[in-house]
């Protein structure tokens, strides 16, 4: 090796170093979350020509409108569509549709995209625009970005500066603290049928909201499940619960109980590309609530920022009843809202030494919330093969955007997985549970009564 390749590769391998070793930036740059930035970090002004408005605190207060079954009714219902994009007429809006929404539009003559007038409701509660403002100056990557240090109780890095910090953005996004809600997983077949794969009643918890906690006191977990299967009959009474921990050398920890067997045993494969149970294998782990996966499997690269369409405020389509927010291959394009909106663009390749069976995936993230809004994944060839949307929803007395109900198309075997819909369900917001509750331990004893 030459003096300059040796040389070339040990400024490479420094400057790859320093992408993973920072992440908080200065007082002066974090200032700008308090005037040109909203408190999680996008841009307050609108776009150019107004078709994106100024951020101006988002909805904080409950709109006078039909409550459902336990969500807000439409926020907007008396707005008609700005324009409806279908096949015929695609190629003049190209530049602001992912290319799944594009292959969705040419695959099924039905598919169809209205946009409606853009609306900036993204808002949280006081302390996470605080603990966000903290996490600003505070907050790094370590581990060589596979994990955060200094990051508590709000977004990380409200300014980026890579892919992988837009990743942790995404993970650690503002959730509500407790809840449970009943949802369903639901498979859309190759001729136009929609088959249920699981009926289910959930517990989500995320430590790392607690608004009483600190970054000297979390112990790192920052996300806990536990739900119970109820339907079909053949699956009733399976259980799962997940914890979710911020050390790569922990990881996710899962303990599954199987009626069939009657005891409670450990589930390392729920994550990354193994076929997800709960949803007949219809999707990956790592493909629900958007994106629920580690960051060791890509490299993460982060391509700007862009205006294109995405699901927003999506409280009409999950207050419709199941029947009619699906048609044959689809959702129902009368049901479903979009919107023009900033969002981050992030490449994932596969990284050295891995493996997933989606080499590449392109992800678009919501500039004022940083869901996933918009996932194209591509096979071994490069080909497009699969594409995700996430339809977030608004809960405005939280405040908070409520965002992890997921749609993935496999556009190769024409197929579709819908995850975590709440159509026919239920959602509320409750009171914390003691960290006893999601473990294997309680799993099993409850099993046994």
């Amino acid at each position: 090796m030459t003096k300059h390749t040796l040389l070339a590769a040990m400024l490479a391998s420094l400057f790859a170093m320093t992408q993973h070793a920072v992440g908080a930036v200065t007082a002066e740059e974090a200032a700008k979350l308090k005037t040109t930035l909203t408190p999680l970090g996008g841009e307050r002004a609108g776009n150019k020509d107004g078709s994106i408005p100024a951020w101006d605190g988002g909805l904080t207060n409950m709109p006078a409108v039909k409550m459902g079954p336990t969500l807000p009714g439409d926020l907007f219902a008396n707005e008609k569509p700005v324009v409806q994009i279908n096949a015929a007429n695609m190629a003049q809006y190209a530049d602001k549709l992912s290319e799944g929404v594009q292959a969705l539009l040419k695959k099924y003559p039905t598919y169809r995209v209205d946009v409606y007038p853009t609306h900036r409701t993204a808002s949280a509660p006081q302390y996470i625009y605080d603990n966000t403002f903290k996490n600003a100056t505070r907050a790094n990557l370590a581990k060589n970005g596979m994990s955060v240090e200094g990051a508590y109780g709000g977004v990380p890095f409200p300014i980026p500066k890579s892919g992988i910090e837009i990743f942790w953005n995404h993970t650690l996004r503002p959730q509500a603290t407790s809840y449970e809600f009943a949802f369903k997983n639901l498979v859309g077949t190759a001729d136009g049928r929609r088959v249920l794969a699981s009926q289910n009643n959930n517990n989500f918890q995320y430590p790392y909201y607690f608004q009483n906690g600190s970054v000297e006191k979390w112990d790192g977990v920052f996300h806990t499940l536990r739900f119970i299967t109820n339907a079909p009959p053949f699956k009733a009474g399976e259980s799962l619960v997940c914890r979710d921990n911020i050390d790569p050398g922990q990881g996710r920890a899962c303990w599954q109980y199987l009626v069939g067997q009657r005891r409670v045993r450990r589930a390392p494969t729920v994550g990354y590309d193994t076929p997800d149970f709960v949803a007949s294998g219809a999707n990956y782990f790592d493909e629900a609530f958007g994106f629920w996966g580690g960051p060791d499997r890509y490299e993460w690269k982060l391509a700007g920022k862009k205006e294109i369409y995405i699901p927003y405020n999506e409280n009409r389509f999950f207050n419709t009843t199941e029947n009619e927010a699906f048609v044959p291959h689809h959702t129902n394009p009368d049901k479903v809202r979009w919107e023009l909106h900033r969002v981050w663009v992030v490449e994932a390749t596969l990284a050295s030494g891995k493996r997933h069976a989606v080499p590449k995936r392109r992800f678009y993230f919501d500039e004022d919330t940083y869901s996933v809004a918009l996932i194209d994944g591509f096979d071994a060839e490069g080909k497009l093969w699969r594409t995700s949307q996430v339809f977030p929803w608004n809960l405005p007395s939280y405040p908070l955007v409520v965002n992890y109900q997921s749609f993935i198309y496999n556009l190769q075997a024409d197929t579709y997985s819908c995850v975590m819909c709440l159509n026919d369900g239920y959602w509320r917001a409750v009171q914390t549970k003691p960290d006893s509750f999601f473990t294997g331990e309680a799993l099993g004893s409850e099993s046994n009564r």
